[in-house]
C-alpha cells in the first residue's frame, strides 16, 4: 500500500480514462501514491460558462469534497477540475493543474492564496492558458508551445506523445520535490 494519496479530477469532456490521466496515474503510482479517480457526468442542463463561475465552482466542489474525507496528499485536476483550486488552497494541498482555467478570476484568485506548492501545465494554443499569469503565480510551470486545451500539438501524433512524456516527467519531478 502506498503512503500517499492523489485524487484525479476530470475535466468537462476529458475523464480520468483518457491518456493524460492514464499516464499520470501510472507515474503517481510509481512515485508512491495510491490514486483515487473521480468520475462525473456533467449534467446537460448545466453549462459552467453560461451558469456563471459561482455555480460551476459550487458544482465542482460538491463533486470533489467527499473524496477529501480520506487523507489526501495531492490533487490533480484538468480544465473544469481546476475549479477545485479553492478547495486545494483551503486545505493547503499540493496540486497539479492541467490546462487550468486561467481566464477565470476565481481560479487565479484561489491559486494566488494557495500556500502549498502547485504545478501549472498548459499550452500556448489553449485560450484558457495564460503563461504570464501562470509564471506570476508559481515557479512550477510547464508551458507547451502550440499545445491546445487537450495538450495536443500539431503535426505527427508522435509529437503529442512526446509532450505527454514531458508532462509526466514534470509531474514526477514536482511530487518528488514536494
Amino acid at each position: 500500500m502506498a503512503d500517499r494519496r492523489a485524487v484525479l479530477i476530470p475535466g468537462r469532456g476529458y475523464d480520468t480514462r483518457y491518456p493524460l490521466f492514464a499516464y499520470l496515474g501510472e507515474a503517481l503510482r510509481r512515485t508512491g501514491f495510491d490514486v483515487h479517480e473521480i468520475s462525473w457526468q456533467v449534467p446537460e442542463r448545466f453549462a459552467p460558462d453560461a451558469d456563471g463561475p459561482d455555480a460551476a465552482v459550487e458544482w465542482v466542489d460538491d463533486q470533489v469534497r467527499p473524496t477529501l474525507d480520506a487523507p489526501t496528499d495531492l490533487l490533480v485536476g484538468k480544465s473544469l477540475g481546476s475549479l477545485a483550486t479553492a478547495l486545494a488552497a483551503d486545505r493547503r494541498l499540493p496540486a497539479v493543474w492541467l490546462t487550468p482555467l486561467l481566464h477565470g478570476p476565481e481560479v487565479v484568485a484561489a491559486l494566488g492564496r494557495a500556500e502549498a506548492p502547485f504545478l501549472l501545465v498548459g499550452g500556448t494554443a489553449d485560450p484558457s492558458w495564460d503563461g504570464v499569469v501562470a509564471r506570476r503565480l508559481t515557479p512550477h510551470v510547464l508551458e507547451i508551445p502550440d499545445a491546445d486545451h487537450r495538450l495536443m500539438v500539431p503535426g505527427p501524433l508522435a509529437r503529442s506523445a512526446e509532450m505527454l512524456g514531458q508532462v509526466c516527467t514534470a509531474v514526477e519531478e514536482f511530487v518528488q520535490r514536494s
